[in-house]
């Protein structure tokens, strides 16, 4: 009796608590693109005054990543693409290649 299999997959620790945690923060680095760049760009014009002058960008930014964080919805939404992304390696042996190009994780 061949019944599809329906039930998630059992996740691993360092799969909650790392690995789609990590998923998040570049889906959210993608979606809050132009507070990225805004806070990249003052600091670059900026230098050692970063830190009085960039207040504004940088508060923006913590503000945009930190709702796509704590959104239930959305943890959901990268714990299902890892899921897929695991499934496929499972299958295939072939890791997902990222086509995308990454943002700059720091200055």
């Amino acid at each position: 009796m061949d019944t599809p299999n329906t039930e998630e997959p059992h996740l691993r620790h360092v799969e909650l608590d790392v690995l789609i945690p990590k998923k998040m923060r570049e889906k959210a680095r993608e979606l809050c693109s132009q507070h990225v760049q805004a806070f990249s760009t003052c600091c670059k014009e900026s230098g050692f005054l970063m830190v009085l002058k960039c207040r504004e960008e940088n508060a923006a930014l913590k503000d945009c990543l930190t709702k796509h964080y704590k959104d239930p919805e959305f943890f959901e939404e990268c714990k299902q693409e890892y899921i897929r992304e695991k499934l496929e390696y499972e299958r295939t042996g072939i890791p997902t290649k990222k086509t995308k190009e990454k943002l700059p994780t720091s200055m």
